[in-house]
């Protein structure tokens, strides 16, 4: 397994930025987790509003801990609306099932991290996560 440095995490922030300003897209928050779900680097854009962060974080959070991207988990929870409420009143409501949360996959296919964005229409968000993985040489899994 490749381990997700903190200079690959901001490899991967700086990427997300870099493909949202040549979208023109709203200001982003950008949070990458590693494998355990631990902060490895953030970064919000001026003009990001105060609960981009907690939203970001809840997006990749879910990713990691699920082992699946956050679009998967929102259509899951379309069907099932009842295990959202399980699983987030388990994690104390750290999980936001909303495309944007994106795990990271090394060359092995192994689950190293995940990104986590927020700040612009969800499909974008996702846009710039895989952006940002891919930029930083790893593969992007959105679920």
């Amino acid at each position: 397994m490749s381990p997700l440095t903190l200079d690959l995490a901001q490899a991967i922030v700086a990427g997300a930025l870099s493909h949202a300003a040549a979208m023109q897209l709203q200001p982003l928050a950008v949070a990458v987790l590693d494998e355990r779900g631990a902060l490895k680097a953030y970064a919000a854009q001026d003009g990001t509003s105060l609960f981009r962060f907690a939203i970001a974080h809840g997006k990749a959070n879910g990713a990691v801990g699920m082992g699946f991207g956050s679009a998967e988990l929102a259509r899951r929870v379309a069907d099932k609306p009842h295990f959202l409420t399980a699983v987030n009143g388990a994690v104390g409501g750290a999980l936001v099932p909303a495309p944007g949360g994106v795990l990271i996959r090394d060359g092995a296919g192994a689950i190293i991290g995940a990104v986590g964005i927020s700040g612009d229409v969800s499909h974008n968000d996702e846009a710039c996560a895989v952006a940002g993985i891919v930029a930083a040489g790893f593969h992007a899994d959105p679920g």
